[in-house]
């Protein structure tokens, strides 16, 4: 794979979706928990789409269980979980692995490009984030301590 461009992802309706679909877009790729501290940042995020979206951005979010088995409903459960007490309105996907033997292709190719503290592969926990430009490649990696009022200032820079 040389682009984010090149893989597919299944969204939490099962559906095969090309992230080709977002080429020209910077997006903002998170795996999520519904069941951890950093959930409220679910919000924090919304706003940042809200506020964006016309003018380019698209945020992806993907459940994961792999960290204190925060995220342990199915994909109807999250997005229920979600709209309820969210009401977010960004793109959530089918939860998958982001570590390890099983992690889905796209976090093996996000946390390849784009490294953690010390240089680190592993995604250490829920709401990682990662920013990539118009052009496909992954710009920046934010961890979860990272609030999405934090990455705004990154966000209007792609855009610009």
């Amino acid at each position: 794979m040389t682009n984010i461009y090149d893989f597919n992802v299944v969204n939490n309706k099962g559906d095969n979706i090309p992230l080709a679909n977002y080429q020209g877009k910077v997006l903002l790729i998170v795996n999520t928990a519904s069941a951890c501290g950093f959930t409220p940042q679910y919000a924090g995020i919304e706003t940042l789409y809200q506020s964006y979206k016309d003018q380019g951005l698209e945020v992806l979010a993907f459940p994961c269980n792999q960290f204190g088995k925060q995220e342990k409903g199915s994909d109807e459960e999250i997005k229920g979980f979600c709209d309820l007490n969210f009401n977010i309105s960004f793109d959530l996907f089918s939860k998958v692995d982001v570590n390890g033997p099983s992690a889905d292709p796209l976090f093996d190719y996000l946390t390849n490009q784009a490294k953690g503290v010390l240089g680190s592969k592993s995604i250490k926990w829920n709401f990682t984030k990662f920013l990539v430009n118009r052009d496909g490649s992954v710009v920046k990696r934010f961890g979860s301590i990272d609030k999405p009022e934090k990455i705004e200032k990154h966000i209007v820079k792609l855009l610009g």
